[in-house]
């Protein structure tokens, strides 16, 4: 397969390796993933652009959450479906489209961990300095850490694939689900030395602000909460936090675990599941959480569903 001979920029993506009896289930059961994904998360988004009263920090940083989810798994899951749909010797793709959807899934993990970090300054303040919140969290203030949350995952991005798109190319296969940078700078006979060191360093950088950012900001709403005695407002806390916290150890999870099985390669197909479930899992835990852990939203959705039922009920 190595040796097979193809246009200078079609490449063969290996894809999900299933057997026949186990194609239909697999892209059945991945087909009505995405749709809950697609559902569920512009759903939840809808509703808080729709209800003014949600028109807060917090759930504006949910939308964008959602967003990204969105993004993540368009930019992933349709090719895996279409691909289930043909032979494994038949999955071509072009060089071009393999670097963009490289870069997308680069994005979305990216942002996935900007973004949560974002939401955690915005929790330390709300319980830390609730009395300044409104002062602090301002729209303008929002706009400046989302932006800069996208901002500087698309240059860390950009720097990673460009690095791997400039090496030139003696292989034309892909032995992934999909593209990603690995994939991409693994067609090279070229030294990877600065691409392997770049790519560690953005990961430590990444991860690492990400979880020390995470870490100190609960101890400080934890001492915080302690040296309170209000109990409701430290319920109400703890109960948000909790619910944000689960997302991100959920997300971590399973982005540490594709990162440990890259070091594999015997443990190729177990990398694969693993670097699907990082870009389903996410996705459908987020919107289930924030909705149903979320009181207001929670609320939200309810009154929805019964102003809903209560127009669908016969008039005598």
């Amino acid at each position: 397969m190595e040796n097979q001979t193809l246009g200078k920029d079609i490449l063969l993506l290996e894809g999900l390796q299933v057997t026949p009896q186990s194609s239909t289930p697999a892209f059945i059961l991945l087909l009505l993933i995405y749709i809950f994904i697609m559902v569920s998360n512009i759903g939840l988004v809808v509703l808080i652009f729709m209800d003014r009263s949600l028109h807060q920090p917090m759930y504006l940083l949910f939308c964008n959450m959602s967003i990204n989810d969105v993004f993540g798994a368009t930019a992933i899951i349709p090719r895996l479906l279409s691909d289930m749909l043909i032979p494994s010797t038949e999955r071509y793709i072009h060089y071009i489209d393999c670097v963009l959807q490289a870069f997308c899934a680069h994005i979305y993990a990216g942002a996935s961990h900007t973004v949560l970090m974002v939401m955690a300054f915005d929790r330390y303040v709300a319980i830390c300095n609730a009395l300044r919140y409104t002062s602090i969290m301002t729209n303008r203030m929002v706009v400046k850490l989302l932006v800069s949350a996208w901002g500087v995952v698309f240059v860390m991005v950009l720097i990673l694939i460009g690095l791997s798109v400039r090496l030139s190319r003696c292989r034309s296969i892909i032995f992934n689900p999909f593209c990603d940078n690995a994939s991409l700078f693994k067609l090279s006979c070229e030294s990877i030395l600065i691409n392997n060191i770049y790519s560690l360093g953005y990961t430590a950088v990444l991860l690492g602000s990400s979880i020390c950012s995470i870490m100190l900001t609960y101890l400080r709403i934890t001492m915080v909460c302690l040296s309170s005695k209000n109990k409701v407002l430290n319920t109400k806390a703890l109960q948000t936090c909790a619910t944000h916290l689960a997302v991100y150890i959920i997300m971590y999870f399973t982005d540490t675990l594709n990162i440990i099985l890259h070091r594999f390669p015997e443990l190729s197909e177990q990398r694969k599941l693993a670097a699907i479930m990082l870009r389903t899992v996410p996705p459908i835990t987020h919107p289930v959480i924030y909705g149903l852990q979320i009181k207001t939203v929670r609320q939200k959705i309810l009154i929805l569903f019964t102003r809903k039922s209560m127009t669908d009920l016969p008039i005598c």
